[in-house]
C-alpha cells in the first residue's frame, strides 16, 4: 500500500480535502447502499443549539449498534459526520468477501511461514491459548526506510483487531471495537484521522489510569472556540477545556460539561479531541460534548448504559467521582499549546509515526476497509502497545500501568481538591 502527498484544501472548523458541502454531495446518495434509513437533526432536543445529527442503520450486524451520531460546528458538518460514521460502521463489518480472504491458524505455526503480529502486542485481557485457531487478515505495516521514506510491508493481524463486530463462530482474542476506524475523502485523510483517534484514546486512558484530568486551559482567545463556549454558558452549562496531551505530543484536549441548572448526573459529559492543531482538537472536544448531551437526551443509543449508573448514584456523587476533570489547581494558557499541523496529510502521517516511534511505539498498522460499492475511503489503524483502557477496562498495558503506578507513588492532588470542595 502506498500513501501519497495529499494537500489540505479545507481548513476552517476541521482539516479536510473537501468542504462538508462537497463531501455531502458525494456521500448522501450512498446512504441507501449502506443500509442507512434515516439521518435526523436532533439539535433541538438540547438547549445548546450546537448541531448534532443522528444516523440510523437498522440492518447493522449482530453485536453492533445501529444508531450513530455526528457532530460539527455547522449543521452540514454534523450531518456529514453522522453519515460518515454510518459508512464507517458498514465498512468495518466482516463481509462475505472478507471471510473468503481470512487466514485461520495458530500463531506459532503461521509465524514459521508468514510475517505475523504477536497477539500479545495488542494488550490482551487474558493469556491467549497457544492452541487457539485464530482468524487473521492481511494488513500493511508502515515503517521508515533508511533514507527516511515511508514504506509498507504485509503483516498478518488478528481479525478481531480489524473488524467490528467479529461473528461469534470465530475465536476472538478480545472484545472488538471501533477505535481507530475512520473515513475520509482520501485514504490519507482517513488514515490521519484514524491515527488521531487512537492517540486520543491512549491519552484518555493515561489520564484515567493516572487519576489526572490534565491542565485546565485558560485565557482562550480564539473566536471560534469562544463562540462554542458561549453557547454552553448562555444555556446555563459550565464547560471547561483541559490539556491531556500525552508524551506522544499530538495535542489532545478534553472538554467537560456540567449542567448547573438541571444538575442531571447523566449530563456531566466528557468530550475528546486530538489533532495536530490544538484549535481543531478543542472544537472536536466541544462538539463531542454537545453530541454526548444530545445523545443522552435522545436516548436512542444501545450502548448508553453509563447513564443508568449515574442516575442511581446521583449528581453530587458522580461529580465527586469525576473530580479530576474539575480540578483547577494546574492551568495552561491557550497560547502555550503548540500547533504542529502541516498543509499535507502525508506529512501529518509521517510526523505522527515519528512521534509514536519516539516513545517506543514502533509499529503502525493499516487495514484498508474501503468497500467498492461505496468508494469512500475507510481505514482501521492499529498501533500495538497503545492504550485503550478508558474504553475497555479489561485491557491495561504497560503505559497505563506506569501511569497508575506513578499516581500511587506521588499521591493525587485530586484527593486534596475533593476534600477542599
Amino acid at each position: 500500500m502506498e500513501l501519497k502527498s495529499c494537500k489540505k484544501l479545507y481548513l476552517k472548523e476541521t482539516h479536510r480535502v473537501k468542504s462538508p458541502e462537497e463531501t455531502f454531495e458525494i456521500v448522501e446518495p450512498l446512504t441507501e447502499v449502506a443500509g442507512i434509513t434515516r439521518v435526523a437533526d436532533i439539535t433541538k432536543l438540547d438547549r445548546l443549539n450546537i448541531p448534532v445529527f443522528s444516523c440510523i442503520r437498522p440492518g447493522a450486524a449482530d453485536g453492533a449498534i445501529s444508531v450513530y451520531n455526528g457532530k460539527g460546528a455547522t449543521p452540514i458538518a454534523a450531518r456529514v459526520s453522522a453519515i460518515m460514521e454510518g459508512l464507517e460502521r458498514y465498512s468495518a463489518e466482516l463481509q462475505q468477501t472478507d471471510q473468503d480472504q481470512l487466514v485461520t491458524g495458530k500463531y506459532p505455526v503461521l509465524a514459521e511461514e508468514f510475517e505475523v503480529l504477536d497477539p500479545v502486542e495488542l494488550i490482551l485481557p487474558e493469556a491467549i491459548d497457544p492452541d487457539a485457531v485464530i482468524p487473521w487478515t492481511t494488513c500493511s505495516e508502515f515503517l521508515f526506510s533508511e533514507d527516511g521514506e515511508l514504506q509498507s510491508e504485509d503483516l498478518l493481524v488478528p481479525a478481531a483487531a480489524v473488524y467490528h463486530p467479529l461473528p461469534p463462530h470465530y475465536y476472538s482474542i478480545f472484545r472488538t471495537g471501533t477505535n481507530g476506524i475512520a473515513s475520509g475523502n482520501t485514504l490519507e485523510e482517513a488514515t490521519f484521522h484514524a491515527m488521531c483517534e487512537v492517540i486520543e484514546r491512549d491519552a484518555w486512558s493515561l489520564a484515567e489510569a493516572g487519576k489526572t484530568g490534565g491542565k485546565l486551559i485558560v485565557d482562550i482567545d480564539d473566536p471560534d472556540i469562544s463562540n462554542l463556549i458561549d453557547a454552553f454558558k448562555n444555556a446555563g452549562v459550565d464547560v471547561f477545556l483541559r490539556d491531556i496531551t500525552s508524551d506522544i505530543g499530538v495535542p489532545t484536549i478534553a472538554a467537560v460539561s456540567d449542567d448547573v441548572e438541571l444538575k442531571d448526573p447523566t449530563l456531566l459529559c466528557l468530550g475528546m479531541g486530538t489533532h495536530s492543531s490544538p484549535k481543531i482538537a478543542a472544537l472536536r472536544a466541544l462538539t463531542e460534548v454537545a453530541q454526548s448531551r444530545a445523545t443522552q437526551i435522545h436516548g436512542a443509543r444501545e450502548d448508553a448504559t453509563i447513564a443508568d449508573v449515574r442516575k442511581q448514584i446521583g449528581y453530587e456523587r458522580t461529580k465527586r467521582l469525576n473530580a479530576k476533570w474539575f480540578d483547577d489547581t494546574v492551568t495552561i494558557s491557550w497560547n502555550d499549546l503548540k500547533d504542529i499541523s502541516t498543509d499535507d496529510f502525508l506529512d501529518e502521517i509521517k510526523n505522527t509515526i515519528r512521534a509514536l516511534n519516539d516513545v517506543g511505539l514502533q509499529t503502525v498498522i493499516l487495514k484498508d476497509l474501503t468497500r467498492p460499492e461505496l468508494g469512500i475511503p475507510v481505514v482501521h489503524v492499529i498501533i500495538p502497545g497503545i492504550e485503550s483502557f478508558a474504553i475497555d477496562s479489561d485491557r491495561m498495558g504497560v503505559r497505563s500501568k506506569a501511569a497508575r503506578a506513578k499516581a500511587s507513588k506521588t499521591g493525587s492532588r485530586v484527593r486534596k481538591y475533593v476534600r477542599e470542595t
